[in-house]
């Protein structure tokens, strides 16, 4: 495997730091076999961006034979849409060098955990629109799909507050709607899958249920997951990512496998 990482700078100078992961390219492959590439956000409520839900996570997706990378964007005090840009900068550099990582340009996929879930699904659903106004080339950033892992999405009733305000630094209701990604749903968002569970304090399920609502009347290919038990913040929900607050459960623990049956099905 090779690790190595880049430089993602926003529209206004802010750097981010992308690391990769790619497997052994082994001859005997073949030149026709390429593979899948995920691009991995960690959550953090925009405060921070959490090791427990990058490597990890990655390691996993490596051994199922996929390129990964892990984007450690930048967090309050900076501001909405500098991680947003940095995500849009990460997909077109994997995208660019995606023949010399043996990677199917096609089958770029991005992944975002809780506050993370909302970078992802906002590059999901404002590729073709908000960031081509910012001057991207929206085949170049377009995501392939989209692995939601408990995702922050409204801001509304059910709102993580604390993600919006160190997203936006304000508490204007215009702004917040804004970042509401139910309300932007249409039918160019990508095929997700994403999971939550039922009994997270902290972001509220209803979250996961609204954004699968508004899949649902777009006609957008998703499979979604709902755990009844496990607090916010699982990540792979097994001991490797256990800590004193984000226990191991071994149902919520499945999401991994299914998540790699879901890109053997559908990519």
């Amino acid at each position: 495997m090779k690790v190595f990482t880049h430089e993602v700078t926003a529209k206004n100078g802010e750097v981010g730091t992308l690391t990769a992961y790619l497997p052994t390219y082994f001859s005997d492959f073949g030149d026709q076999a390429l593979r899948k590439a995920v691009i991995i956000c960690p959550g953090g409520g925009y405060a921070h961006v959490s090791e427990r839900e990058g490597e990890p996570v990655a390691l996993q997706l490596v051994a199922a034979g996929l390129a990964v990378f892990v984007l450690d964007y930048s967090v309050a005090p900076a501001m909405y849409p500098t991680a947003l840009t940095q995500l849009a900068e990460a997909v077109s550099y994997v995208r660019q060098n995606a023949s010399a990582w043996h990677i199917d340009h096609q089958k770029i996929l991005v992944a975002g955990f809780s506050a993370g879930g909302h970078l992802a699904a906002s590059l999901g659903t404002m590729w073709h629109r908000k960031l081509v106004e910012m001057g991207f080339d929206p085949e170049m950033i377009r995501p392939n799909g989209l692995i939601l892992s408990y995702p922050v999405i409204t801001a509304g009733a059910f709102a993580h507050e604390g993600s919006f305000e160190n997203l936006l630094q304000t508490k204007q209701v215009a702004a917040w709607q804004d970042q509401s990604l139910e309300l932007l749903v249409s039918e160019q968002v990508p095929p997700v899958f994403i999971w939550h569970t039922v009994a997270d304090q902290a972001v509220p399920v209803e979250n996961t249920l609204l954004f699968v609502k508004a899949l649902q009347q777009a006609h957008v290919s998703y499979e979604c997951h709902l755990y009844p038990n496990g607090p916010h913040g699982l990540s792979l929900a097994n001991p490797s990512t256990a800590t004193a607050n984000n226990p191991a459960v071994a149902n919520v623990a499945s999401w991994i496998e299914l998540l790699k049956t879901w890109l053997a099905t559908f990519y």
